[in-house]
């Protein structure tokens, strides 16, 4: 079941629930795939969120009730299956250090060891709930309780790009150099952001991403290899 609100002159909102859940995400990103693959004129962008899909669409060619009523007789998506049906990424990590000055004080949130917080941060997948902040920033859930460490009070004024952050039971990527209050535990040397790229995002909604650890050799390898493949 959903709901359909519009979103000024331009938008509409399909909300499917009101909370963070591997379900409601799905169907979220189920229904954008099948509004996009419409190939309606006039449709300018769908975007998927936690729990909704925004489409925007030229005035000119659309109105709300309309455009309401052409998304009502599209097929709903099932509520069966929050399992993701996107890519398995693996995104390795430098963690610590000036790479991730907020480890320590996470693990001591955690009444963890530094080691200990990052071989749970790193147990599991986390899904991609969606883009959003900057370009490309991925949404990742859930974190482990235990690692489910508030924002920072005051955001840093500067946060290098590749940055891996905690802020509550979301963890993500910082894209591009930015402000930020996330808790930063490590940081990548894969770029989540490739302006001159035709796919310029390198994880989507629905994907799944599982962090790998690495030491500072493999961290500056892999380094010159992205800086080298995005000449």
């Amino acid at each position: 079941m959903f709901r359909i609100l519009p979103l000024g002159d331009s938008a509409i909102t399909i909300e499917f629930g009101n909370e963070i859940d591997p379900l409601i995400n799905a169907q979220a990103v189920s229904f954008a795939k099948t509004v996009g693959d419409q190939g309606w004129p006039g449709i300018l962008d769908i975007v998927p969120t936690y729990r909704s899909v925004t489409v925007f669409y030229d005035p000119l060619q659309w109105s709300v009730p309309v455009l309401t009523k052409k998304l009502r007789t599209l097929p709903r998506p099932r509520p069966i299956k929050s399992e993701s049906n996107g890519t398995i990424h693996e995104i390795p990590v430098l963690y610590g250090g000036e790479w991730g000055p907020d480890l320590e004080e996470v693990a001591a949130f955690a009444g963890l060891r530094s080691g200990d917080a990052i071989a749970l941060h790193t147990s599991m997948p986390y899904r991609v709930y969606m883009l959003g902040f900057s370009p490309g920033f991925p949404y990742l859930g859930l974190v482990p309780e235990q690692l489910a460490m508030p924002r920072r009070s005051t955001p840093r004024m500067k946060v290098p790009a590749g940055s891996v952050g905690i802020a509550d039971r979301q963890t993500g990527i910082y894209p591009i150099t930015t402000p930020g209050g996330w808790r930063l535990i490590g940081r990548t040397p894969i770029s989540m952001y490739r302006k001159t790229s035709p796919i310029p995002f390198l994880l989507k909604p629905g994907d799944l991403v599982r962090f790998r650890s690495i030491d500072r050799d493999e961290f500056d390898r892999l380094s010159r290899e992205t800086q080298h493949d995005d000449h």
